[in-house]
């Protein structure tokens, strides 16, 4: 049977896309092991710091004669609070840039924009950025924040109950397709998560986290103060609506700039295709294909990479875009929210990375 030209031409183009998303993950891999490095140089560099005002403090009580413990205490204090600030610095409020642009282009449909450059923690671009929006499937960035840094045990396994598949086929969630009594690994409930943007997989990591949605909302939370987040509050880990569940572009953007410099968060959010283990429900594992990458190639947009991103969409929401950027070794996050229609978020964020990054 003769292949059909475009049927061909379709399937090259198909392996060009995976063989540049392998590289565009290889090198983000790379950065990640070079920020750590660097990340493990500042503590050390802390940490003798630390060591050597101790020695000094004491050199000095003994040869003065008159200070006591409580001046090696302040002094100590003195330079953990200083590191502390350090520390805090990296997770201050993005500050608005002096060359800060108003996206008016009538070809850019969101209403809700935030572009923010990494590096400089700064907002470059934006359009309502600090106003009130519903994150929607957005909100499993944050999900998959908690669950990678409170899970330390990767080998752990979660098995799916039918009550938990019904309320959810009952809530129209979208769902990664994990059947009723399948039991599922924590690696692969985490690309359940956000490639397909798996609803079932958000309450199982919940549940494996904090034994309930509700009390894994409760850290999910504490993660926002500790982001220093103002205007953002979660009250399940799906996205699925609840009026007291909201965020700001801005600090959408926080939240995606703070999950790309973990390793695993990275990786996953990063992936186009991925198969999960074999289960008795699925011998060949079930392919999850990221609904972002779907829509899109990554390289739309001369000299700039889109990285890795999470969409979402609810009736309240409308469509929604965290999506992460490269160009010229620099990185940046773009928030698009409020779509009418879900192709216009990718399309806006296009025209957002081709006019609005430097």
């Amino acid at each position: 049977m003769d292949i059909k030209v475009e049927d061909y031409e379709y399937q090259r183009s198909r392996r060009q896309q995976q063989r540049r998303r392998e590289a565009m993950r290889k090198k983000r891999r790379k950065q990640m092991r070079i920020r750590r490095i660097k990340n493990m140089c500042r503590f050390v560099a802390a940490v003798a710091l630390l060591t050597l005002v101790g020695i000094v403090s004491v050199a000095y009580i003994r040869k003065d004669g008159m200070k006591d413990s409580s001046f090696v205490a302040k002094e100590t204090q003195d330079v953990a609070a200083s590191i502390n600030t350090s520390q805090r610095i990296k997770r201050m409020y993005p500050q608005i840039s002096a060359n800060y642009a108003e996206i008016n282009m009538e070809s850019v449909k969101s209403p809700y924009v935030a572009v923010l450059d990494v590096e400089n923690n700064q907002l470059i671009a934006g359009r309502n950025c600090d106003q009130k929006i519903y994150p929607a499937s957005m909100t499993k960035v944050m999900t998959l924040i908690v669950a990678v840094e409170q899970i330390q045990d990767t080998q752990r396994t979660y098995t799916m109950s039918a009550q938990t598949i019904a309320n959810l086929v009952a809530q129209e969630a979208s769902r990664a397709g994990f059947d009723p009594g399948e039991t599922v690994s924590f690696t692969d409930l985490l690309y359940g998560l956000i490639l397909p943007s798996g609803a079932d997989s958000a309450v199982a990591l919940s549940e494996m986290v904090a034994g309930t949605e509700a009390e894994f909302a409760v850290k999910m939370n504490q993660k926002c103060q500790e982001l220093g987040l103002q205007h953002t509050h979660f009250t399940n880990a799906s996205g699925l609506y609840d009026e007291n569940q909201y965020t700001t572009p801005i600090e959408m953007a926080m939240i995606m700039q703070y999950a790309m410099e973990n390793e695993l968060c990275a990786k996953v959010l990063s992936t186009y295709q991925y198969t999960t283990l074999p289960t008795v429900q699925h011998p060949q594992g079930i392919q999850l294909t990221s609904t972002m990458f779907s829509r899109m190639y990554g390289n739309e947009v001369e000299g700039v990479q889109i990285q890795a991103g999470k969409t979402g969409y609810t009736d309240e929401a409308k469509s929604c875009l965290v999506s992460y950027a490269e160009k010229n070794g620099h990185h940046y996050v773009a928030v698009t929210a409020a779509a009418d229609y879900k192709w216009h978020v990718i399309f806006d964020d296009f025209e957002i990375y081709r006019n609005f990054l430097p």
